[in-house]
């Protein structure tokens, strides 16, 4: 669970756009990895993924596609969202 502290950022970036959008819901989310380490932990995406869903229970997130791209750099960055 090292990595909820950057499932926790991307949900909450995703939130904050949907509101300033008038989105009701959060079909999908589109994230670039990075090699990036929190606790001394690399961050996996497969972790990541089950972390934002973890977390995105009650909102207007749950259940979205979370879809994350691998990258050669040190960035961890939401790029895209889709909803309605």
């Amino acid at each position: 669970m090292h990595d909820i502290h950057a499932a926790n950022q991307m949900l909450k970036t995703a939130l904050e756009y949907a509101e300033k959008n008038n989105c009701k819901k959060i079909n999908s989310m589109t994230i670039e990895l990075g090699k990036v380490v929190e606790h001394d932990e690399l961050i996996l995406p497969e972790n990541l993924k089950y972390n934002i869903k973890l977390i995105s229970k009650n909102t207007i997130a749950e259940d979205c596609e979370i879809i994350v791209n691998s990258k050669d750099n040190n960035e961890l960055k939401l790029v895209e969202i889709n909803g309605e």
